[in-house]
C-alpha cells in the first residue's frame, strides 16, 4: 500500500482519513470527491464547510441531519428570509454548531446565492473554477490545503457577497464537491 491508505474491514483500500470511523468511511465512499451540482446541494456543502472551520469534520458530519432540519434543507430562498427569531432558534439548537458568526454567514450567504441567479447561478460560478488539470496525490502529504483555483473561487464568491469563504475552506469544498479528486493513488475510489 502507498502512504496515506488504510484497508477497511471490507478489504477495500481507502484514503487514510476515512479509516477512523464508519461515518468517515461512508462519507468517503458515497460522497467525497463525487461531482455535486445544483444551487441547493452546493449551498449546503459551502455552509457545512464554513461551519467546519476550526473543528473536526466528523463533528459536522454527525450533526448534518440537525443542520438540514435547522436550515430548512438548505433551501436558500427560505434561509435568506431568516430573521432574528430564527437566529435565536439556531443559537439554541444543540443539533448544530452554535456559533453566531457562522450562523450569520449561512443566512447572509443564502441571500448571496439568490443574488447570483442573475449572473448564471452558484453552480456556474463554482464549476467555472474547477481546475483543467489535477494530479492525483500519491500520499496524503501531497494533498494541498489551497490551490490557485480555490483562491480564485474565494475571491469570486466574496465579490458576490459571500462571507466565511476563504481559500482553505473552499479547497475542502472543492474536494467534497468533486471539483478536484484527491483520493490518493491506490484508494478504491480513485478514478484514473
Amino acid at each position: 500500500m502507498s502512504d496515506g491508505l488504510v484497508v477497511g474491514v471490507d478489504g477495500l483500500p481507502r484514503c487514510a482519513w476515512a479509516g477512523s470511523t464508519p461515518d468517515y468511511a461512508a462519507y468517503h465512499d458515497d460522497e467525497w470527491g463525487r461531482p455535486v451540482h445544483g444551487e441547493q446541494p452546493l449551498y449546503e456543502r459551502l455552509t457545512l464547510e464554513a461551519f467546519q472551520s476550526g473543528l473536526a469534520w466528523i463533528t459536522i458530519l454527525r450533526k448534518r441531519e440537525g443542520f438540514r432540519r435547522a436550515f430548512a434543507g438548505f433551501d436558500p430562498e427560505v434561509v435568506a428570509r431568516f430573521d432574528p427569531a430564527d437566529r435565536e432558534r439556531l443559537m439554541a439548537d444543540p443539533g448544530i454548531v452554535r456559533n453566531g458568526r457562522k450562523i450569520d454567514a449561512a443566512i447572509h450567504n443564502a441571500q448571496a446565492v439568490l443574488a447570483l441567479r442573475a449572473d448564471g447561478g452558484l453552480d456556474r460560478l463554482v464549476w467555472s473554477h474547477a481546475p483543467t488539470r489535477h494530479t492525483r496525490p500519491s500520499s496524503m502529504h501531497e494533498v494541498p490545503a489551497t490551490s490557485p483555483e480555490s483562491t480564485a473561487l474565494a475571491r469570486a464568491l466574496k465579490a458576490g457577497g459571500f462571507v466565511f469563504v476563504g481559500p482553505t475552506t473552499l479547497y475542502a469544498a472543492m474536494q467534497a464537491c468533486g471539483l478536484v479528486d484527491d483520493h490518493v493513488a491506490g484508494c478504491h475510489r480513485a478514478v484514473g
